[in-house]
């Protein structure tokens, strides 16, 4: 009960990058440039894929939804971190702050688990490609982005109830740009023993596991490429997981290191480093790292780009 009195936080300051007069246009242009770039990218490549029908198979459309994820968890972040660049005002109410940390966990989670489902697709299309129009339908794909959200969903609320039901009633300013649990846990005037076990045991869950699978899934396909007879249709099976295994890669050390390290003390600086790659980085780079190797995604590019230049 005497815990519960404590809990006095109405507000949250966000520290965000140390300020400067001379670097703070130069973070706000680099960071803005990036952020129009992650949403013109990532839009694009979701309209490519929606308007050309050689996109509508299964691997496009979970890059579409891949890209969907991408555009509402950064934006979920970024814009509040533009403004208090430039702004000296830089609190969050509680209730925003809960509200960031779920929505972000919710997208993010989603994306983890979204990874694992994709090489599922490539698992069917190399092992079993004779059946995998009749495996891979609509519908499945369907149920398997339905199991990724609600994974999300449960996971973005585990985390968020147990963080926010410790009480805040010391210094309420959060080292960090957004309200990521790790760094708001920080702040708690009570024990968070059983929150880092909580985060470690959903963090296991949500990460761990789709990783697990993961490897195991490459296991059997990598097997079955090196059966291959013909060493052109090795380097071709290859090339067509290069892509996934540059993202997975890009997206899941930065989390682990992040969500699975419990009381760690590394996350003033080296965390918002970190928080930046996989949340910006790799939502800048996801299109474009899936784009470039997809001949259909340039030629519905050309095709689009001609559209436009035909009344000329």
């Amino acid at each position: 009960m005497q815990e519960l009195n404590q809990s006095t936080a109405t507000e949250f300051i966000l520290l965000g990058f140390a300020s400067s007069p001379r670097t703070d246009p130069l973070l706000f242009t680099f960071f803005l440039v990036f952020y129009l770039l992650t949403l013109v990218s990532n839009s694009l490549l979701i309209t490519l894929i929606h308007q050309d029908t050689r996109l509508h198979t299964p691997m496009d459309f979970f890059i579409s939804v891949l890209s969907m994820l991408d555009v509402c968890y950064t934006t979920t972040t970024v814009p509040q971190m533009l403004v208090h660049i430039l702004s000296k005002k830089r609190a969050i109410s509680f209730a925003r702050c809960v509200a960031q940390m779920y929505i972000f966990l919710l997208f993010g989670i989603t994306e983890s688990w979204l990874f694992s489902i994709m090489l599922v697709d490539r698992y069917v299309a190399i092992c079993h490609p004779l059946r995998y129009k009749v495996i891979m339908s609509r519908w499945v794909c369907l149920l398997m982005v339905g199991i990724c959200a609600a994974y999300g969903v449960v996971g973005g609320l585990s985390y968020t109830f147990f963080a926010m039901r410790l009480p805040y009633c010391g210094p309420n300013e959060i080292d960090h740009y957004f309200c990521e649990v790790p760094a708001v846990l920080k702040l708690a005037c009570a024990d968070t023993s059983l929150n880092d076990l909580v985060d470690f045991i959903t963090g296991f869950n949500v990460i761990v596991v789709p990783l697990s699978l993961i490897v195991l899934v490459y296991v059997n396909i990598f097997d079955t490429i090196m059966k291959i007879r013909s060493a052109q249709g090795r380097v071709k099976a290859f090339s067509t997981c290069a892509s996934h295994i540059t993202v997975v890669t890009m997206f899941a050390i930065p989390c682990i290191v992040t969500y699975m390290s419990p009381g760690s003390d590394s996350l003033s600086n080296s965390g918002k480093k970190m928080a930046l790659f996989y949340k910006i980085a790799t939502a800048f780079l996801n299109p474009v790292i899936y784009s470039l190797r997809n001949k259909d995604v340039n030629r519905a590019f050309l095709k689009l780009v001609g559209r436009g230049r035909a009344p000329e």
